[in-house]
């Protein structure tokens, strides 16, 4: 099965003062963390090889993930003393991830998407991308990603717009080519940056529509709803 990288080097500045002291993925919900819950859909989806990006508290991640044996995986780690960004921390950790192209997921997203679809459909297209996306559900919140009648990516717009939109997130097929030619060791981003250049008459980018639940663990709000969700929080 595909190599697959977490990313979890991020500073959770939004889900504070709890981020402090753990990393975001190493935030509890229930009795598993949101780590361990992102790596148990992993395996269940047939993913064995991974490795996770560290930069902020990474020993809160390291000490409840190991070397992924207890969950049936290899987990190895790409450290970056200085943040990476969604494209500099795929670029640096390219030597470790061992298929081409490789899944990248964010580590505080739980979902349980189907991922062979996605992976089967990515070789087909013959895109340089492949970002899974739903039906965008607050734009007011979110950014989005435009796309045409044949799922290639045309645009991305900030949020606060109202034009209908998709919304990534936070899982994507992608061929080492898109990182392969950046500097390392040097901050970049996909969306606000790489991608925007891969976007024109050739369909290198594409979107896999999906119908699933989603949770991002992005605020203590968003945490909240999790935690209510898999019936950690009980209501009044």
């Amino acid at each position: 099965m595909i190599a697959t990288l977490v990313m979890t080097a991020g500073l959770g500045t939004r889900l504070g003062p709890i981020t402090k002291r753990l990393a975001k993925p190493a935030v509890p919900v229930g009795d598993r963390t949101i780590v361990e819950r992102v790596l148990q859909w992993l395996r269940h989806e047939g993913i064995t090889d991974v490795v996770l990006n560290l930069h902020h508290l990474p020993h809160t991640i390291t000490g409840v993930v190991g070397d992924g044996a207890e969950l049936g995986l290899r987990v190895r780690y790409s450290w970056e003393p200085t943040l990476l960004g969604s494209a500099g921390g795929p670029r640096h950790a390219l030597s470790l991830l061992n298929t081409d192209p490789f899944l990248i997921v964010n580590g505080d997203t739980l979902t349980d998407v189907a991922l062979a679809p996605i992976v089967d459909g990515h070789h087909r297209s013959g895109a340089d991308v492949t970002m899974v996306v739903i039906k965008n559900p607050a734009p007011d919140r979110y950014n989005g990603v435009l796309a045409n009648s044949d799922q290639v990516v045309t645009g991305f717009i900030p949020k606060g717009h109202t034009t209908p939109s998709w919304h990534f997130v936070g899982i994507q097929v992608v061929n080492k080519s898109v990182f392969a030619s950046l500097p390392d060791n040097t901050p970049i981003e996909t969306v606000s940056g790489v991608y925007r250049d891969l976007i024109g008459p050739m369909p290198r980018i594409r979107i896999a529509p999906v119908d699933a639940t989603f949770f991002d663990i992005g605020t203590p709000e968003d945490y909240e709803v999790t935690c209510r969700a898999f019936g950690v929080v009980q209501d009044d």
